[in-house]
């Protein structure tokens, strides 16, 4: 499933390449055929992102929301619109780029109330700039789950998955199955920060390097792929390297080095 980075790369793009003229809109597989007739001919007039959420608002006060879940992918064309092909669930069409959307988790118009309800249910999205990181810190306070499932927890942090949760672990020195009522306010503060500079790097580049390029010793630009992470899908440590630990937690396989993130 595609993490914060990408969500927000992608409202980025979009908004660069769609907002502003009267788009063609279509379903050329037919599941958003009544929404699709809603929004042709409309002007798209921003986009939001929260976690793992897309927010497309249109003149008329209609609002899209699309999550792209485990399949979900973007794709957008310069020029004239290739013919579609497949099972493509959305299309919007501008005078110079094409934007087609495949198995999305949701591809949907929600009322201002939908809207406020999805809200809720997610917690403070680092990469937004009116994140209030004390939400996050007062679930993990009372919390006695592990920090390493707390961190998947889209009610808790939004936008954070499991590259990012075991990455950031890492780089703070925490085991993750720490439980998180325990972490001090100084180790809370550093993850969130870390999260925080690890999702913006993410959308700067759009890849994910977690890894500092001077402790590597190579630009971050030309590092290799098995130079980009410390422990996430390694065999060994890229600080230390030693073994690293590969278990199921939170229902995702988890990477930790025993030695750089010992249990309390």
């Amino acid at each position: 499933m595609p993490e914060g980075h990408t969500i927000h790369r992608a409202a980025r793009d979009h908004r660069r390449a769609f907002v502003g003229p009267p788009l063609a809109v279509s379903s050329p597989q037919g599941r958003f055929a009544d929404g699709a007739k809603e929004l042709d001919g409309r002007s798209l007039v921003d986009i939001d992102a929260h976690g793992k959420h897309l927010f497309y608002r249109w003149e008329g006060g209609l609002l899209l929301h699309v999550h792209l879940g485990l399949f979900g992918k973007f794709r957008i064309f310069s020029g004239a619109p290739p013919e579609p092909r497949g099972a493509l669930r959305l299309r919007l069409v501008a005078p110079d780029a094409t934007l087609d959307l495949r198995g999305p988790t949701a591809c949907e118009l929600i009322d201002g109330a939908a809207h406020e309800r999805l809200l809720a249910r997610l917690g403070p999205d680092p990469l937004r700039a009116d994140a209030d990181p004390e939400q996050f810190f007062a679930r993990a306070r009372r919390s006695r789950v592990a920090i390493g499932s707390l961190l998947m927890d889209q009610s808790a942090i939004a936008g954070a998955g499991n590259v990012f949760r075991a990455e950031a672990l890492f780089v703070c020195g925490i085991a993750p199955e720490t439980e998180s009522r325990s972490l001090s306010q100084e180790q809370l503060d550093l993850l969130w920060e870390t999260v925080t500079v690890m999702l913006q790097a993410g959308v700067r580049s759009g890849r994910i390097v977690t890894a500092d390029p001077i402790e590597v010793g190579t630009p971050r630009s030309q590092m290799r792929r098995g130079e980009r992470n410390y422990v996430y899908r390694r065999a060994t440590c890229l600080r230390c390297a030693g073994p690293v630990a590969k278990y199921d937690l939170a229902a995702r396989n988890m990477f930790a080095c025993p030695a750089c993130q010992p249990t309390p």
